[in-house]
Protein backbone atom coordinates (compact mmCIF):
# COMPACT_ATOMS: atom_id res chain seq x y z
CA UNK A 1 0.00 0.00 0.00
CA UNK A 2 0.98 3.61 -0.42
CA UNK A 3 0.89 6.21 2.37
CA UNK A 4 0.67 9.85 1.29
CA UNK A 5 0.79 12.83 3.63
CA UNK A 6 -0.77 15.62 1.61
CA UNK A 7 -0.41 19.37 1.25
CA UNK A 8 3.35 19.31 0.65
CA UNK A 9 4.41 21.71 -2.13
CA UNK A 10 6.21 20.10 -5.05
CA UNK A 11 9.14 21.55 -6.97
CA UNK A 12 11.74 20.30 -9.40
CA UNK A 13 12.19 18.38 -12.62
CA UNK A 14 10.70 15.04 -13.66
CA UNK A 15 12.20 12.74 -16.28
CA UNK A 16 9.38 11.24 -18.33
CA UNK A 17 9.76 7.54 -19.14
CA UNK A 18 9.09 5.77 -22.42
CA UNK A 19 5.47 5.24 -23.41
CA UNK A 20 3.99 2.06 -21.94
CA UNK A 21 1.40 1.63 -24.69
CA UNK A 22 4.04 2.04 -27.39
CA UNK A 23 6.55 -0.27 -25.69
CA UNK A 24 4.11 -3.18 -25.37
CA UNK A 25 2.99 -3.20 -28.99
CA UNK A 26 6.52 -2.61 -30.30
CA UNK A 27 7.74 -5.59 -28.27
CA UNK A 28 5.10 -7.66 -30.06
CA UNK A 29 6.08 -6.06 -33.35
CA UNK A 30 9.62 -7.37 -32.92
CA UNK A 31 8.16 -10.83 -33.69
CA UNK A 32 7.85 -9.70 -37.30
CA UNK A 33 11.62 -9.62 -37.69
CA UNK A 34 13.67 -12.85 -37.97
CA UNK A 35 16.72 -10.97 -36.71
CA UNK A 36 17.75 -9.26 -33.49
CA UNK A 37 16.07 -5.92 -32.66
CA UNK A 38 17.02 -3.46 -29.97
CA UNK A 39 14.31 -1.31 -28.37
CA UNK A 40 15.43 1.64 -26.24
CA UNK A 41 13.68 3.87 -23.72
CA UNK A 42 11.58 0.95 -22.46
CA UNK A 43 9.94 1.73 -19.10
CA UNK A 44 10.45 -0.65 -16.19
CA UNK A 45 6.85 -1.74 -15.58
CA UNK A 46 4.94 -4.84 -14.54
CA UNK A 47 3.20 -4.90 -17.94
CA UNK A 48 6.54 -4.80 -19.78
CA UNK A 49 7.82 -7.70 -17.69
CA UNK A 50 4.67 -9.70 -18.42
CA UNK A 51 4.98 -9.04 -22.14
CA UNK A 52 8.61 -10.20 -21.97
CA UNK A 53 7.44 -13.40 -20.26
CA UNK A 54 4.88 -13.98 -23.03
CA UNK A 55 7.54 -13.56 -25.72
CA UNK A 56 9.84 -15.95 -23.88
CA UNK A 57 7.01 -18.48 -23.60
CA UNK A 58 6.88 -18.37 -27.40
CA UNK A 59 10.55 -19.34 -27.50
CA UNK A 60 11.93 -15.87 -28.18
CA UNK A 61 15.13 -14.49 -26.67
CA UNK A 62 14.68 -11.33 -24.58
CA UNK A 63 17.63 -9.57 -22.98
CA UNK A 64 17.53 -6.44 -20.87
CA UNK A 65 20.24 -3.86 -20.23
CA UNK A 66 19.17 -0.70 -18.40
CA UNK A 67 16.22 0.70 -20.36
CA UNK A 68 16.96 -1.32 -23.50
CA UNK A 69 15.54 -4.66 -24.61
CA UNK A 70 17.17 -6.87 -27.22
CA UNK A 71 14.64 -9.22 -28.77
CA UNK A 72 15.66 -12.03 -31.11
CA UNK A 73 12.71 -13.73 -32.81
CA UNK A 74 14.73 -15.69 -35.33
CA UNK A 75 13.30 -18.91 -33.91
CA UNK A 76 9.71 -18.79 -32.70
CA UNK A 77 9.32 -21.96 -30.69
CA UNK A 78 5.52 -22.13 -30.72
CA UNK A 79 2.46 -20.22 -31.90
CA UNK A 80 0.43 -20.72 -28.70
CA UNK A 81 0.57 -17.98 -26.06
CA UNK A 82 -0.07 -19.33 -22.53
CA UNK A 83 -3.34 -18.41 -20.84
CA UNK A 84 -1.84 -17.78 -17.40
CA UNK A 85 0.21 -14.91 -18.85
CA UNK A 86 -2.21 -13.55 -21.45
CA UNK A 87 -5.03 -13.39 -18.90
CA UNK A 88 -3.08 -10.74 -16.96
CA UNK A 89 -2.30 -8.40 -19.84
CA UNK A 90 -4.60 -7.18 -22.58
CA UNK A 91 -1.69 -6.03 -24.75
CA UNK A 92 -0.59 -9.66 -25.03
CA UNK A 93 -3.22 -10.08 -27.75
CA UNK A 94 -0.95 -8.02 -30.01
CA UNK A 95 1.12 -11.15 -30.71
CA UNK A 96 -1.67 -12.62 -32.85
CA UNK A 97 -0.93 -10.37 -35.84
CA UNK A 98 2.85 -10.94 -35.96
CA UNK A 99 2.44 -14.69 -35.34
CA UNK A 100 -0.01 -14.99 -38.24
CA UNK A 101 2.27 -12.94 -40.47
CA UNK A 102 5.41 -14.92 -39.59
CA UNK A 103 4.08 -18.46 -39.09
CA UNK A 104 0.66 -18.47 -40.73
CA UNK A 105 -0.86 -19.71 -37.45
CA UNK A 106 -1.62 -18.28 -34.01
CA UNK A 107 -3.44 -19.52 -30.93
CA UNK A 108 -3.98 -16.80 -28.32
CA UNK A 109 -6.40 -16.75 -25.36
CA UNK A 110 -8.75 -13.81 -25.09
CA UNK A 111 -6.88 -11.13 -23.16
CA UNK A 112 -7.15 -9.71 -19.66
CA UNK A 113 -6.00 -6.45 -18.06
CA UNK A 114 -7.83 -3.63 -16.27
CA UNK A 115 -11.57 -4.18 -15.76
CA UNK A 116 -12.58 -0.89 -17.39
CA UNK A 117 -14.82 -2.28 -20.12
CA UNK A 118 -15.48 -5.06 -22.57
CA UNK A 119 -12.91 -4.03 -25.21
CA UNK A 120 -13.92 -6.86 -27.57
CA UNK A 121 -11.58 -8.22 -30.23
CA UNK A 122 -14.19 -8.45 -32.98
CA UNK A 123 -12.58 -5.66 -35.01
CA UNK A 124 -9.24 -7.50 -34.93
CA UNK A 125 -10.93 -10.74 -35.97
CA UNK A 126 -12.93 -9.26 -38.86
CA UNK A 127 -9.84 -7.49 -40.17
CA UNK A 128 -7.74 -10.65 -40.09
CA UNK A 129 -10.54 -12.56 -41.80
CA UNK A 130 -10.60 -9.92 -44.55
CA UNK A 131 -6.90 -10.65 -45.06
CA UNK A 132 -7.64 -14.33 -45.65
CA UNK A 133 -7.20 -15.79 -42.16
CA UNK A 134 -9.52 -18.46 -40.83
CA UNK A 135 -10.31 -17.25 -37.30
CA UNK A 136 -12.33 -19.19 -34.73
CA UNK A 137 -13.00 -18.40 -31.08
CA UNK A 138 -13.59 -21.52 -29.01
CA UNK A 139 -13.49 -21.94 -25.23
CA UNK A 140 -11.91 -18.50 -24.81
CA UNK A 141 -9.12 -19.19 -27.31
CA UNK A 142 -8.66 -17.29 -30.58
CA UNK A 143 -7.38 -19.78 -33.15
CA UNK A 144 -6.25 -18.32 -36.44
CA UNK A 145 -4.49 -19.78 -39.46
CA UNK A 146 -3.71 -18.76 -43.02
CA UNK A 147 -4.85 -21.18 -45.70
CA UNK A 148 -3.39 -21.47 -49.17
CA UNK A 149 -0.06 -22.62 -50.50
CA UNK A 150 1.81 -19.38 -49.76
CA UNK A 151 0.80 -19.38 -46.05
CA UNK A 152 0.78 -15.56 -46.32
CA UNK A 153 -1.97 -13.14 -45.47
CA UNK A 154 -3.42 -11.22 -48.40
CA UNK A 155 -3.73 -7.45 -48.68
CA UNK A 156 -7.26 -6.15 -48.17
CA UNK A 157 -9.31 -2.99 -47.75
CA UNK A 158 -10.51 -2.84 -44.14
CA UNK A 159 -12.92 -0.34 -42.62
CA UNK A 160 -12.98 -0.22 -38.83
CA UNK A 161 -16.41 0.50 -37.33
CA UNK A 162 -14.58 2.28 -34.50
CA UNK A 163 -11.04 3.72 -34.58
CA UNK A 164 -9.71 1.07 -32.19
CA UNK A 165 -6.04 1.46 -31.32
CA UNK A 166 -5.59 -2.27 -30.73
CA UNK A 167 -7.28 -3.32 -33.96
CA UNK A 168 -5.36 -0.72 -35.98
CA UNK A 169 -2.05 -1.91 -34.56
CA UNK A 170 -2.85 -5.63 -34.91
CA UNK A 171 -3.89 -5.28 -38.54
CA UNK A 172 -1.01 -2.95 -39.42
CA UNK A 173 1.51 -5.47 -38.07
CA UNK A 174 -0.18 -8.36 -39.85
CA UNK A 175 -0.19 -6.41 -43.12
CA UNK A 176 3.55 -5.67 -43.11
CA UNK A 177 4.32 -9.20 -44.38
CA UNK A 178 1.11 -9.79 -46.36
CA UNK A 179 0.98 -10.18 -50.11
CA UNK A 180 -0.18 -6.96 -51.73
CA UNK A 181 -1.59 -3.74 -50.36
CA UNK A 182 -3.71 -3.31 -47.24
CA UNK A 183 -5.73 -0.17 -46.58
CA UNK A 184 -7.07 0.46 -43.07
CA UNK A 185 -9.82 3.10 -43.06
CA UNK A 186 -11.13 4.87 -39.95
CA UNK A 187 -7.83 3.90 -38.36
CA UNK A 188 -6.78 5.08 -34.90
CA UNK A 189 -4.52 8.14 -34.99
CA UNK A 190 -2.87 7.87 -31.57
CA UNK A 191 0.87 8.69 -31.26
CA UNK A 192 1.51 5.07 -30.21
CA UNK A 193 0.13 3.90 -33.57
CA UNK A 194 2.57 6.24 -35.30
CA UNK A 195 5.42 4.97 -33.12
CA UNK A 196 4.64 1.37 -34.08
CA UNK A 197 4.52 2.34 -37.76
CA UNK A 198 7.89 4.10 -37.43
CA UNK A 199 9.36 1.01 -35.75
CA UNK A 200 8.07 -1.24 -38.53
CA UNK A 201 9.40 1.18 -41.15
CA UNK A 202 12.78 1.10 -39.43
CA UNK A 203 12.71 -2.69 -40.05
CA UNK A 204 11.90 -2.17 -43.74
CA UNK A 205 8.08 -2.15 -43.72
CA UNK A 206 6.30 0.04 -46.27
CA UNK A 207 3.67 2.02 -44.37
CA UNK A 208 2.23 5.44 -45.08
CA UNK A 209 -0.55 7.46 -43.52
CA UNK A 210 0.02 6.50 -39.86
CA UNK A 211 -1.37 9.33 -37.74
CA UNK A 212 -4.24 9.90 -40.18
CA UNK A 213 -7.49 7.97 -40.49
CA UNK A 214 -6.26 5.99 -43.51
CA UNK A 215 -3.15 3.81 -43.28
CA UNK A 216 -1.75 2.08 -46.37
CA UNK A 217 0.63 -0.88 -45.99
CA UNK A 218 2.38 -2.54 -48.91
CA UNK A 219 3.52 -5.96 -47.76
CA UNK A 220 7.17 -7.01 -48.06
CA UNK A 221 8.65 -10.54 -47.96
CA UNK A 222 10.67 -9.97 -44.77
CA UNK A 223 11.93 -7.37 -42.32
CA UNK A 224 15.40 -6.66 -40.95
CA UNK A 225 17.10 -5.68 -37.70
CA UNK A 226 16.78 -2.20 -36.23
CA UNK A 227 17.73 -0.12 -33.19
CA UNK A 228 14.73 1.97 -32.13
CA UNK A 229 13.87 4.37 -29.29
CA UNK A 230 10.31 4.66 -27.96
CA UNK A 231 8.46 7.98 -27.63
CA UNK A 232 7.95 9.59 -24.21
CA UNK A 233 4.80 8.60 -22.31
CA UNK A 234 2.19 11.32 -22.89
CA UNK A 235 -0.04 9.95 -20.09
CA UNK A 236 2.77 10.07 -17.53
CA UNK A 237 3.58 13.60 -18.67
CA UNK A 238 -0.07 14.59 -18.34
CA UNK A 239 -0.27 13.01 -14.89
CA UNK A 240 2.69 15.06 -13.61
CA UNK A 241 1.23 18.24 -15.11
CA UNK A 242 -1.95 17.55 -13.13
CA UNK A 243 0.21 16.87 -10.05
CA UNK A 244 1.61 20.38 -10.43
CA UNK A 245 -1.85 21.85 -10.90
CA UNK A 246 -3.56 20.07 -8.01
CA UNK A 247 -0.79 20.96 -5.53
CA UNK A 248 -0.41 24.52 -6.90
CA UNK A 249 3.26 23.77 -7.52
CA UNK A 250 5.92 24.48 -10.13
CA UNK A 251 7.14 21.37 -11.95
CA UNK A 252 9.17 20.96 -15.13
CA UNK A 253 9.22 17.78 -17.19
CA UNK A 254 11.11 16.36 -20.12
CA UNK A 255 11.38 14.73 -22.55
CA UNK A 256 7.88 15.35 -23.85
CA UNK A 257 6.30 15.81 -27.27
CA UNK A 258 3.90 18.73 -26.74
CA UNK A 259 1.91 17.88 -29.88
CA UNK A 260 0.90 14.62 -28.18
CA UNK A 261 -0.53 16.62 -25.26
CA UNK A 262 -2.59 19.19 -27.19
CA UNK A 263 -5.97 18.29 -25.65
CA UNK A 264 -4.53 17.93 -22.13
CA UNK A 265 -2.69 21.26 -22.32
CA UNK A 266 -5.78 23.01 -23.67
CA UNK A 267 -7.93 21.77 -20.76
CA UNK A 268 -5.30 22.65 -18.16
CA UNK A 269 -5.11 26.20 -19.53
CA UNK A 270 -8.90 26.40 -19.61
CA UNK A 271 -8.95 25.40 -15.93
CA UNK A 272 -6.46 28.17 -15.11
CA UNK A 273 -3.00 26.62 -15.35
CA UNK A 274 -0.06 28.43 -16.93
CA UNK A 275 2.24 26.12 -18.88
CA UNK A 276 5.33 27.30 -20.72
CA UNK A 277 7.51 25.48 -23.25
CA UNK A 278 11.11 25.93 -22.16
CA UNK A 279 12.36 24.02 -25.20
CA UNK A 280 10.77 21.82 -27.88
CA UNK A 281 10.70 18.83 -25.49
CA UNK A 282 10.59 20.55 -22.09
CA UNK A 283 7.44 21.89 -20.37
CA UNK A 284 7.00 23.76 -17.10
CA UNK A 285 3.74 24.25 -15.18
CA UNK A 286 3.58 27.26 -12.88
CA UNK A 287 1.63 27.45 -9.59
CA UNK A 288 -2.09 27.93 -10.23
CA UNK A 289 -3.97 30.72 -8.51
CA UNK A 290 -7.48 29.44 -9.20
CA UNK A 291 -8.86 26.14 -10.52
CA UNK A 292 -11.98 26.68 -12.61
CA UNK A 293 -14.55 24.04 -13.44
CA UNK A 294 -14.83 22.79 -17.01
CA UNK A 295 -16.52 20.09 -19.05
CA UNK A 296 -14.56 17.15 -20.49
CA UNK A 297 -15.57 14.48 -22.97
CA UNK A 298 -13.18 11.63 -23.67
CA UNK A 299 -12.68 10.80 -27.34
CA UNK A 300 -10.25 8.92 -29.58
CA UNK A 301 -7.10 10.87 -30.40
CA UNK A 302 -6.74 13.78 -31.09
CA UNK A 303 -9.62 14.23 -28.63
CA UNK A 304 -9.23 14.26 -24.87
CA UNK A 305 -7.67 10.93 -23.80
CA UNK A 306 -9.64 8.49 -21.67
CA UNK A 307 -6.34 7.69 -19.93
CA UNK A 308 -6.35 11.22 -18.42
CA UNK A 309 -10.01 11.32 -17.38
CA UNK A 310 -9.52 10.07 -13.80
CA UNK A 311 -6.59 12.40 -13.11
CA UNK A 312 -8.57 15.43 -14.28
CA UNK A 313 -11.52 14.36 -12.16
CA UNK A 314 -9.26 14.46 -9.09
CA UNK A 315 -8.18 17.99 -10.05
CA UNK A 316 -11.73 19.19 -10.73
CA UNK A 317 -12.95 18.02 -7.30
CA UNK A 318 -11.08 21.09 -5.97
CA UNK A 319 -12.29 23.53 -8.62
CA UNK A 320 -14.37 26.66 -8.23
CA UNK A 321 -17.68 25.65 -9.79
CA UNK A 322 -19.16 22.56 -11.38
CA UNK A 323 -17.81 20.28 -14.08
CA UNK A 324 -19.27 17.50 -16.19
CA UNK A 325 -17.03 14.64 -17.31
CA UNK A 326 -18.38 12.37 -20.04
CA UNK A 327 -16.65 9.03 -20.61
CA UNK A 328 -17.33 7.75 -24.13
CA UNK A 329 -14.50 5.27 -24.63
CA UNK A 330 -14.86 2.70 -21.80
CA UNK A 331 -18.11 1.91 -20.04
CA UNK A 332 -16.64 1.02 -16.63
CA UNK A 333 -14.18 3.87 -16.20
CA UNK A 334 -15.90 5.88 -13.49
CA UNK A 335 -15.38 3.48 -10.60
CA UNK A 336 -12.89 5.84 -8.94
CA UNK A 337 -15.76 8.21 -8.14
CA UNK A 338 -16.67 6.32 -4.96
CA UNK A 339 -13.07 6.49 -3.73
CA UNK A 340 -12.75 10.22 -4.43
CA UNK A 341 -16.04 10.79 -2.60
CA UNK A 342 -14.57 8.88 0.33
CA UNK A 343 -11.97 11.66 0.47
CA UNK A 344 -14.65 14.35 0.61
CA UNK A 345 -15.22 14.99 -3.08
CA UNK A 346 -18.72 15.74 -4.35
CA UNK A 347 -19.14 13.67 -7.51
CA UNK A 348 -22.34 12.08 -8.80
CA UNK A 349 -22.56 9.58 -11.62
CA UNK A 350 -25.41 9.41 -14.08
CA UNK A 351 -24.84 6.90 -16.86
CA UNK A 352 -21.52 7.74 -18.47
CA UNK A 353 -21.51 11.26 -17.00
CA UNK A 354 -19.86 12.39 -13.78
CA UNK A 355 -21.06 15.67 -12.30
CA UNK A 356 -18.27 17.17 -10.22
CA UNK A 357 -19.08 19.92 -7.74
CA UNK A 358 -15.90 21.55 -6.48
CA UNK A 359 -15.19 21.43 -2.75
CA UNK A 360 -12.79 23.59 -0.67
CA UNK A 361 -10.57 20.68 0.34
CA UNK A 362 -10.14 16.90 0.32
CA UNK A 363 -9.38 14.82 3.39
CA UNK A 364 -7.00 11.89 3.57
CA UNK A 365 -8.70 8.49 3.79
CA UNK A 366 -8.08 4.80 3.08
CA UNK A 367 -8.95 4.14 -0.57
CA UNK A 368 -8.62 1.32 -3.12
CA UNK A 369 -7.44 1.68 -6.71
CA UNK A 370 -9.80 0.04 -9.20
CA UNK A 371 -7.66 0.34 -12.34
CA UNK A 372 -4.41 1.84 -13.61
CA UNK A 373 -5.46 5.46 -14.18
CA UNK A 374 -7.77 5.45 -11.15
CA UNK A 375 -4.72 4.63 -9.03
CA UNK A 376 -2.93 7.70 -10.41
CA UNK A 377 -6.00 9.85 -9.67
CA UNK A 378 -6.01 8.70 -6.05
CA UNK A 379 -2.31 9.50 -5.72
CA UNK A 380 -2.98 13.01 -7.05
CA UNK A 381 -5.91 13.45 -4.69
CA UNK A 382 -3.75 12.25 -1.80
CA UNK A 383 -1.06 14.81 -2.65
CA UNK A 384 -3.62 17.61 -2.34
CA UNK A 385 -5.63 16.25 0.60
CA UNK A 386 -5.33 17.27 4.21
CA UNK A 387 -3.91 14.48 6.34
CA UNK A 388 -2.90 10.97 5.40
CA UNK A 389 -4.21 8.92 2.48
CA UNK A 390 -3.60 5.18 2.22
CA UNK A 391 -3.99 3.59 -1.21
CA UNK A 392 -4.37 -0.14 -1.78
CA UNK A 393 -4.35 -1.91 -5.14
CA UNK A 394 -0.86 -0.86 -6.18
CA UNK A 395 -0.68 -3.69 -8.70
CA UNK A 396 -2.61 -1.34 -10.99
CA UNK A 397 -0.22 1.56 -10.43
CA UNK A 398 2.83 -0.60 -11.12
CA UNK A 399 1.40 -1.63 -14.48
CA UNK A 400 1.76 1.85 -15.96
CA UNK A 401 3.99 4.21 -13.97
CA UNK A 402 7.73 3.74 -13.61
CA UNK A 403 8.96 4.62 -10.11
CA UNK A 404 6.07 7.02 -9.54
CA UNK A 405 6.62 7.39 -5.80
CA UNK A 406 10.39 7.90 -6.27
CA UNK A 407 9.77 10.65 -8.81
CA UNK A 408 7.24 12.30 -6.51
CA UNK A 409 9.62 12.07 -3.55
CA UNK A 410 12.28 13.88 -5.59
CA UNK A 411 9.76 16.69 -6.07
CA UNK A 412 9.16 16.91 -2.31
CA UNK A 413 6.11 14.72 -1.81
CA UNK A 414 5.75 12.86 1.49
CA UNK A 415 4.97 9.39 0.22
CA UNK A 416 5.92 5.90 1.39
CA UNK A 417 5.28 2.42 0.04
CA UNK A 418 4.83 -0.43 2.50
CA UNK A 419 4.13 -4.09 1.82
CA UNK A 420 1.27 -5.20 4.04
CA UNK A 421 1.06 -8.75 5.34
CA UNK A 422 -2.05 -9.42 3.28
CA UNK A 423 -0.54 -8.18 0.03
CA UNK A 424 1.14 -10.45 -2.43
CA UNK A 425 3.81 -9.16 -4.74
CA UNK A 426 3.90 -10.88 -8.15
CA UNK A 427 6.17 -8.61 -10.12
CA UNK A 428 9.14 -10.70 -11.22
CA UNK A 429 12.36 -8.82 -11.84
CA UNK A 430 13.46 -9.23 -15.44
CA UNK A 431 17.00 -10.63 -15.30
CA UNK A 432 19.85 -9.23 -17.36
CA UNK A 433 19.77 -12.24 -19.69
CA UNK A 434 16.65 -14.16 -20.62
CA UNK A 435 17.91 -15.96 -23.68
Amino acid sequence: MLHIWGRSPLNGHVKISGAKNAALVIMAGALLCPQECRIRNVPSLADVRRMAEILMALGISVQQQDDSLTINAQHIGQSHAPYELVSQLRASFFVVGPLLARLGIARVPLPGGCAIGARPVDLHVRGLQAMGADVQIEHGIVQACVTGSSRRLQGARIYLDYPSVGATETLMMAATLAEGETIIENAAQEPEVVDLANFCRAMGARIRGAGTNTIVILGVPSLHTTDYSIIPDRVEAGTFLVAGAITRSEISLSPVIPDHLTAVLAKLREIGAEIVAESPNHLRILPMQTCLGTDIETLPYPGFPTDMQAQFMALLTLSDGDSVITETVFENRLRHVAELNRMGADVRVKGNHAIVRGVPFLSGAPVVATDLRASAALVLAGLAAEGKTTIQGLQHLDRGYENLESKLKQLGARIQRVVADAETVDLPVLPVSLS
